[in-house]
């Protein structure tokens, strides 16, 4: 395999001599310094690279730079790396795909003479289609998003555009934001943006830092413009060119923002629409709507692992890899990235969805049959996107053509299906397909191409248009055949005159250089030798024979190649004849691009939800106000579908004022990430439209999925661990809501055992006091379940409101060898040990390393005061310290002394006070609270 691929990625060598070289040299300097700009210079059989550029894809991708030349010599010399046409497509892919730190420049010629011919970026990647997506499908579609912030004293309000160059739509929207910018982050993720412009600012303030680094959260490149170019001077014309449709709705829709408009304008100019006349009249335009969708921040979609990652070990690591079962080529697969990005909130849209997966789950012959049929769909999108920017031939034609023939068989298939959603489909797809299979729409097509297209020879792999198409196209064919017969007619009569067999013997070519020619081996040359000089004009004598012609043969070979440039030249013009045609038919194939990967979407839900080996079942949806959210015998779907999984499924009962606020404690590797993420998983699928793994479901439709999980360092941009989680949890606090759900992992362990737990304390009870949200909080600090049981005064009542209760992933350690075993179980109340220690030991510490920290644990237990309740007071655990359970009144009382001893302690004026005196006042203040201690059990301990 890596022979292969060393084969393939081969360097060429660099060819030049001093000319070229010194001419190449002096051209190349006087490119502007563009730091992001990776560019490459195409020398026909290969490509090169030079300076930064080339250093840069020596050690990245061919990760030596031994592969780097030099090019003129002493301090002029230019480091230089050139790339074969395999190599060249790689570093494509992998700067316009992967990465968003490049644009891409392509510049063709000679000497000190090039042009630019082509540049991409990871938001505009047009130009590089036919690299990019030669051997691949176009998964995602890229989206450039441009921003214009105006800071005032009451926040930030956002001028925010958006440009799809796949779908041709045009967004604005306006919105305030927060100084996290939440919505632009969950709007930028919701649109899968992969390159935003921002305005230069001079003074880089804060608040522009912190806007850079929500971009960087979401991997979006940042391109900078002048700030002229954010203007809405002649954007009304502008539009006017570009979007279908009257003129008035446009104006009215740019006219209700303020700062939008601008931020599209320079959205337009950069993407240069205006310039390419295939863009005009085919784009339309819309106002984006924050609350249409579920909001999901970057650290969500890493959390639940929603999109496809460089270091996923196989494709069901991720809810995309697992979902992705579509058929059609590209279309299915863009629009599940959408949907994905994109979660429903209307309960009746999320149940019709349901309602057309559920038909394809209980129709197992109907679904089979409508996959059988996409599978010969081709990329309906971008075939019609190429026939509009007239890049296209006539095998784009076909391809529409073929997809075209196989909507009838799609429609026939849906009509047979007489379930208890027959009347939606009926109205979701079978009366759409009705109105755009007739004949002024797709029909109309198809005859286009039946009586345009020679069909027949498609067989030979040739795309022709047929000569009866064109009654001039059909004379030139009749011409070419006329002449084709005669030069066979004097190949016969010249073999009888030479006395050869024909074809064994005098063979007829037809070459570039002489056209028709005959040809005899050297072994025959003596038998002819008279005649040929004689008679017939020699062209060339080579170990293959002899080439020779005469004056007839010469004649009808020009007439023919005459006729043959005339047949090209009028085949070329009906061509484009036949494209611009079908450009006309956009709307429809538009429409039906649309409702064909619909389908194949829905069908890879029922497709996914019927193969597992535990079926997955339709969840039952609710409004966000009304009902709770309950899911029963629920599991990860990725988890489970590793090899080496069997998966214990757990319940998970999110009810309004008993358990909508859950800490759940329990060992490391017991499965509380898992348990968490995977209720965090079964809701976006819910509101994506599919059936999630779980034997019942219940879900109360959520605005926004917040996740706080895992320690993602950021130490590249100067973030630690902890300050990202702070960050994150920031982020929480200021943008979720009481119809959000949040999941919190292990919050407060980046920073000291107090400071964590107070945090985590904070960050609880304003979650459960002011946010009100459903909450799975996940956590090591064993005192944190005391939050369910504070209810001694009317502050804390309000937690009873709300519901807290506490949950533990289950582990059960054998008594007498002590050894550990996880049960992966999720069960009511607390855990109220740690187990760090027998982690350690599956992790196959020395023996002497977990004795000693035995023994200082057991120290430190010793002289640390416990809250933790155990939920049956009599039942003591073997090898516990936290032994003795005390009544929450009683706990609350002795809180509550001691917070007023720590608040006396805290204002007593030491800085004046002499030791003696300083002594006197916290003997007194100790003296105190110990009287105190004598009302409280909880209290006493500490004395």
């Amino acid at each position: 395999m890596d022979e292969n691929f060393d084969e393939q990625n081969k360097l060429p060598e660099l060819k030049l001599d001093a000319k070229q070289a010194q001419g190449f040299l002096s051209f190349f300097k006087t490119l502007p310094n563009d730091p992001r700009a990776v560019r490459f210079f195409d020398r026909r059989d290969y490509y090169t690279a030079h300076g930064e550029n080339a250093t840069f894809i020596a050690k990245t991708y061919y990760r030596t730079t031994t592969a780097l030349r030099k090019l003129g010599s002493g301090s002029n010399g230019l480091s230089s790396v050139s790339v074969n046409k395999n190599m060249f497509e790689i570093i494509t892919r992998d700067l316009l795909l992967e990465r968003t730190d490049h644009t891409l420049e392509l510049y063709e010629g000679s000497g000190s003479n090039w042009r630019l011919v082509k540049s991409a970026s990871p938001g505009n990647l047009s130009s590089f289609e036919d690299v990019l997506f030669a051997n691949n499908e176009m998964q995602d579609t890229p989206v450039v998003v441009a921003l214009l912030p105006n800071f005032r004293e009451n926040g930030c309000t956002v001028g925010f555009s958006y440009v799809d160059l796949t779908k041709r739509i045009l967004g604005l929207a306006e919105f305030l934001d927060d100084s996290h910018f939440t919505n632009v982050e969950s709007a930028l993720v919701a649109l899968g943006c992969k390159e935003c412009l921002l305005p230069l600012e001079s003074g880089k303030s804060s608040e522009c830092r912190t806007l850079s680094d929500a971009l960087t959260r979401c991997g979006v490149m940042v391109t900078e413009r002048k700030k002229t170019e954010f203007k809405a001077r002649d954007l009304v014309q502008d539009l006017g060119r570009l979007v279908k449709g009257s003129i008035e709705p446009v104006r009215d829709l740019v006219s209700g923002f303020e700062f939008a408009p601008a931020a599209l304008g320079a959205l337009l100019s950069y993407a240069e629409l205006l310039a390419d006349e295939g863009n005009y009249g085919n784009y339309s335009i819309c106002r984006y709507n924050l609350g249409s969708y579920m909001r999901l921040d970057s650290a969500a979609m890493r959390a639940l692992n929603v999109l496809e990652s460089k270091t996923d070990a196989n494709k069901n690591f991720s809810l995309f890899g697992l979902m992705n079962r579509t058929c059609t080529a590209g279309m299915g697969k863009r629009l599940l990235h959408m949907w994905l990005k994109q979660p429903l909130l209307d309960v009746s849209e999320i149940n019709s969805r349901l309602d057309l997966v559920q038909a394809f789950v209980e129709d197992t012959e109907l679904r089979q049959d409508l996959r059988q049929h996409l599978r010969r769909i081709s990329d309906i999108e971008r075939l019609m996107r190429n026939i509009q920017r007239t890049r296209a031939g006539l095998q784009h034609i076909v391809k529409l053509y073929q997809s075209s023939i196989r909507v009838p068989h799609i429609k026939s298939a849906l009509e047979k299906y007489d379930g208890q959603f027959s009347s939606l489909i009926k109205e979701r797809y079978l009366d759409p397909f009705e109105l755009l299979t007739d004949d002024d729409h797709s029909n109309k097509f198809i005859s286009l191409v039946e009586t345009s297209v020679d069909l027949d020879q498609l067989e030979n792999g040739e795309y022709m248009i047929s000569p009866s198409y064109d009654d001039a196209l059909a004379t030139l064919k009749s011409e070419q055949e006329s002449l084709e017969r005669q030069i066979h007619n004097l190949h016969k009569q010249t073999a009888f005159d030479l006395d050869l067999p024909v074809d064994k013997a005098l063979k007829l070519d037809k070459g570039t250089q002489f056209g028709h020619v005959f040809r005899i081996t050297k072994k025959e040359e003596p038998k002819v030798r008279k005649k040929l000089s004689t008679q017939f004009i020699v062209l060339e004598t080579r170990k293959d024979g002899v080439k020779f012609t005469n004056t007839k043969l010469k004649k009808l070979g020009d007439q023919y190649q005459k006729v043959l440039e005339e047949y090209k030249n009028c085949q070329k013009e009906l061509v484009n004849r036949v494209v611009q045609t079908t450009a006309t038919f956009s709307e429809v194939f538009e429409h039906l691009a649309g409702f064909l990967s619909e389908l194949d979407v829905l069908l890879s839900f029922a497709d996914l939800a019927s193969s597992c080996p535990t079926p997955y079942t339709r969840p039952r949806i609710t409004p966000p106000d009304v009902g709770d959210i309950v899911l029963e015998g629920s599991r990860h779907p990725c988890v489970e579908a590793q090899d080496w999984v069997n998966f214990i499924p757990n319940d998970c009962r999110l009810v309004r004022g008993k358990s909508w606020f859950q800490i759940i404690t329990g060992p490391n590797m017991g499965g509380k990430s898992t348990f968490i993420r995977q209720v965090g998983v079964n809701i976006l699928m819910a509101q994506v439209g599919c059936f999630v793994p779980c034997e019942k479901a219940s879900i109360s439709v959520r605005d926004c999925i917040f996740a706080r999980v895992g320690a993602g360092d950021c130490q590249l941009r100067g973030v630690s661990t902890f300050m990202q989680e702070m960050l994150e949890t920031a982020s929480i606090l200021k943008g979720a809501t009481e119809n959000s759900l949040v999941i919190i992992d292990e919050l407060g362990r980046g920073t000291s055992t107090y400071d964590g737990f107070g945090l985590a304390w904070a960050i609880c009870e304003h979650i459960v006091e002011a946010i009100k949200a459903p909450t799975l909080f996940a956590t090591h600090f064993h005192e944190l379940t005391a939050l369910a049981h504070e209810n001694g005064n009317y502050e804390l009542q309000k937690k009873q409101i709300v519901g807290v209760a506490n949950y533990h992933v289950s582990a059960h350690i054998d008594s007498s060898s002590r050894k550990l075993t996880m049960l992966y179980k999720v069960e009511p109340g607390a855990c109220d040990q740690s187990f760090g220690i027998h982690v350690a030991e599956f992790a196959n510490f020395p023996e002497s390393v977990v004795a000693l920290a035995r023994e200082k644990a057991a120290e430190l237990e010793d002289f640390s005061p416990t809250s933790i309740i155990s939920t049956d007071a009599g039942q003591e655990q073997e090898g516990s310290k936290r032994k003795r359970g005390y009544d929450a009144d009683d706990i609350s009382r002795g809180a509550a002394k001691a917070h007023k001893f720590l608040k006396e302690f805290a204002e007593l004026p030491l800085e004046t006070m002499d030791l003696k005196q300083a002594l006197q006042q916290v003997t007194k203040l100790k003296d105190d609270l110990q009287k105190d201690a004598n009302n409280s059990e909880w209290l006493q301990q500490f004395f």
